[in-house]
């Protein structure tokens, strides 16, 4: 099976790569389970602290990290704003809380960060039925001897049983020495990696998780509050290498019905077979599209199988015009895997059938031509140029631990050799 060659292609160069990479002492870019996970029915209640910069979406991740563990563990957490350096963090902390239906705790006219947090863990304690208080701390714009002394306080103060330390994807190489600095000052045991729907690789997780030995849990993948998943380090070395997440969108493109019947690996198959990605097996992507989510998800779990050209806010519309125009075509036009096929007068007749211009006939035949190319390299994840991909998204104090951009290449080559 195409895809079943396809799949181990893929995942026996992942595993190659994670073998350098992903279990390396060096790296420990997936260490192991934290030392804490919050568990049902807990008393007293566990206590969770969040730490990062300002900017980093600390706040918002706390709200998600708690209804995360309420929706799929059946926990019942609650929320406190111990940041009372950042105007309008309680009522940012307060609103989101609320639209999750979560209880939090916070103080308007308190100035002291450890007495907020104290009072906050001791309210919920004493509540029947909480069993996880996530505690938010204050940020800065910058590292600061202040920030770090408040965030040693308060971990001293609540005596946590896990500490978070929440990164941006974009801030890279800047994430070791930010993560060392709270690693001195808590005991952080957990990684969260913000911002991942953006085009940020995220590649300073590598730093951060070699900073506090402690791995990455979650990745922020969007600003709404169910946008956080479960953290699995080879699909994350995947998209670090411009090769985007197959495992993720098999397991999207999954639940997709199929109107003629084919289980959702069958289209799949049909739509990365070499030299056979037909404008009917755009159709098929396109229809799979409409239902997965976010584009700018789809784009950085398959690089280069979406096209930058479909954005966020034109994208569904884009794709809808297309397959107006498909469904004007004959079967042999679908199915035909000859470019010449559609000559100026089957374009014509396309563009007069679904009452769209000749331009956008062309366009959408460009289209489906790029995206045949791509399908054709897309099972060679040895190709030299991957190296570029894997430089770009390494932090330079991790890339010099390989002997730089050369010490790479020759590791890669290695691992092919020994396949």
């Amino acid at each position: 099976m195409v895809l079943a060659q396809l799949a181990g292609s893929i995942k026996g160069a992942l595993d190659r790569m994670c073998n350098a990479i992903v279990v390396d002492e060096k790296v420990l870019l997936d260490p192991g389970k934290p030392s804490f996970t919050p568990t049902k029915g807990r008393r007293p209640a566990s206590v969770v602290m969040f730490v990062g910069l300002q900017g980093s979406g600390k706040t918002t991740t706390c709200v998600k990290y708690a209804d995360y563990h309420r929706r799929t563990k059946g926990l019942s957490p609650a929320l406190v704003c111990a940041d009372t350096f950042r105007a309008g963090a309680f009522d940012q902390l307060k609103q989101n809380a609320t639209k999750a239906g979560i209880p939090f705790y916070g103080s308007h006219t308190e100035s002291d960060p450890v007495r907020v947090a104290v009072d906050g863990v001791d309210w919920f304690r004493n509540e029947e039925g909480c069993d996880l208080i996530v505690v938010d701390t204050s940020g800065r714009h910058r590292q600061e001897a202040a920030l770090l002394e408040e965030t040693r306080q308060v971990a001293d103060a609540t005596r946590p049983d896990l500490v978070v330390f929440v990164m941006d994807a974009s801030i890279g190489q800047a994430a070791f020495e930010q993560a060392q600095a709270f690693r001195e000052s808590a005991p952080v045991g957990a990684v969260i990696v913000t911002k991942m729907d953006g085009h940020a690789k995220g590649g300073g997780a590598l730093s951060a998780v070699a900073a506090t030995k402690s791995p990455v849990i979650f990745m922020g993948t969007g600003e709404h509050i169910p946008d956080l998943e479960a953290f699995d380090a080879k699909s994350f070395v995947s998209r670090l290498l411009g090769l985007g997440d197959l495992s993720g969108f098999m397991d999207k493109i999954h639940v997709i019905p199929a109107d003629d019947n084919r289980s959702p690996y069958q289209i799949l198959e049909e739509l990365i077979k070499k030299g056979n990605f037909t404008l009917r097996a755009l159709r098929l992507l396109f229809q799979a599209v409409q239902t997965m989510g976010p584009l700018g998800q789809l784009v950085s779990m398959m690089p280069g199988l979406i096209s930058d050209k479909f954005n966020e806010r034109e994208g569904q519309a884009k794709m809808k015009r297309y397959m107006t125009m498909m469904d004007s075509m004959t079967d042999g036009e679908l199915d035909g895997t000859n470019a010449k096929l559609m000559n100026q007068s089957r374009i014509n007749r396309v563009a007069r059938g679904s009452g769209r211009p000749v331009r956008e006939v062309v366009n959408m035949l460009e289209e489906h031509k790029r995206m045949v190319k791509m399908m054709s390299k897309l099972p060679n994840v040895k190709r030299p140029n991957d190296i570029n991909h894997l430089v770009n998204a390494i932090p330079q104090p991790l890339l010099n631990q390989f002997g730089g951009k050369f010490g790479l290449q020759n590791l890669i080559r290695q691992m092919g050799a020994q396949s």
